[in-house]
């Protein structure tokens, strides 16, 4: 059998249960938070997702790594194939993984690509009973051991944007339009669609104080963990929302946005992590399938007169969006980025750059 080729380990929930598989990544003992994705291609993608930071992806596609990896070409000094210059995941769990690889792009294995950035990997674990387990009891704090025992650890307690965002200010294009992007844990995607405008990006740590700065627009990116751990960047939010310039928020930035707004924001049970996630544009019958990867969520009975709902998760009836009533200000939960799709939300970028023409233009 395949699996008497690799080196066993043991995968343990923090509530006690306990499930056995074969290491085919890099072979340390890890904690994190234990979630899982339903997409059903597309995981160097995600595996790069700053959002992912802290946490042990289960993948419940039941053959992971038939298309190997692709190779590190880069565009505007960004990884042109990935979104981020790093796997952020702690550790991946899949059912079945495929040997050997065949895609026209890659350059090697998912295996070897795991142990060149020391990231554990497990097959072999029933993922429909793991998925099922953690839909009922929720995503909850695990850990992969091989031979020394480690405590379980939940990243949700720290400041994991902190940890994935960059150092210090970077610029992108040379367009008319300046977009201040306040980078949480930005994903390359992003940048990618802002430039396919005439604009040029001005990136910025979570914590920078941008008040300074000379801008059209302001966007703030997805990131990892739980929103109310960025008190520097909700509080320089709820100057901006002071004035009348566009405002672009993007899951985690969307969460930002509702809490500077004095919105709540609360932990889901298991999160949304898929493609294809239905909503619904409120006060429409128009509905879209988006991509999504977050934990938390924003409370909407909470926000004020001001606000009005954007968008609702057709499934569980979750905020997935709000907008000013009076202001250019509009967020989404989800990501109308996403790499590889859907994209039938791609058009909210250009509503953002169109709301910047109408403010320089007033």
């Amino acid at each position: 059998m395949k699996s008497n080729r690799y080196r066993q380990a043991t995968l343990i929930l923090e509530d006690g249960t306990t499930f056995s598989g074969f290491s085919f990544g890099y072979e340390a003992s890890v904690a994190g938070e234990i979630v899982f994705n339903t997409a059903m291609t597309g995981y160097p993608e995600s595996l790069t997702d700053p959002s992912y930071r802290g946490q042990i992806l289960v993948l419940t596609y039941p053959s992971i790594g038939n298309y190997g990896v692709p190779g590190k070409e880069t565009d505007r000094d960004m990884l042109l194939h990935f979104e981020s210059e790093h796997v952020h995941i702690s550790a991946l769990i899949i059912s079945d993984y495929s040997e050997k690889h065949s895609h026209w792009n890659a350059t090697q294995s998912l295996g070897d690509w795991l142990k060149s950035e020391k990231v554990p990997a497990l097959f072999g674990i029933d993922t429909r009973q793991l998925t099922k387990h953690i839909r009922e009891k929720g995503s909850m704090p695990a850990k992969i051991i091989f031979d020394e025992d480690i405590p379980f650890w939940d990243p949700n307690k720290e400041n994991l944007v902190a940890q994935v965002c960059i150092r210090e200010k970077r610029v992108y294009g040379h367009g008319k339009h300046k977009i201040l992007l306040v980078d949480c844990g930005v994903k390359n995607n992003i940048i990618r669609y802002l430039l396919r405008y005439d604009t040029q990006i001005i990136r910025v740590p979570w914590d920078y104080d941008y008040s300074h700065e000379e801008y059209d627009g302001l966007f703030i990116s997805n990131g990892p963990g739980d929103p109310q751990t960025c008190v520097p960047t909700i509080n320089h939010l709820k100057t901006s929302l002071e004035e009348d310039k566009p405002v672009f928020g993007i899951c985690l930035g969307h969460q930002l946005v509702a809490l500077a707004a004095g919105a709540q924001t609360y932990k889901l049970k298991f999160g949304h992590r898929s493609h294809n996630q239905p909503v619904i544009q409120a006060g429409t019958r128009r509905a879209y399938l988006t991509s999504q990867n977050h934990g938390f969520a924003v409370d909407e009975k909470t926000l004020n007169s001001d606000w009005k709902i954007y968008f609702k998760n057709l499934n569980d009836q979750s905020n997935e969006g709000i907008r000013h009533r009076t202001k250019p200000v509009f967020t989404t939960q989800f990501h109308p980025e996403a790499a590889g799709g859907p994209t039938d939300t791609a058009f909210l970028f250009g509503n953002f750059v169109q709301e910047i023409e109408k403010w320089k233009n007033r």
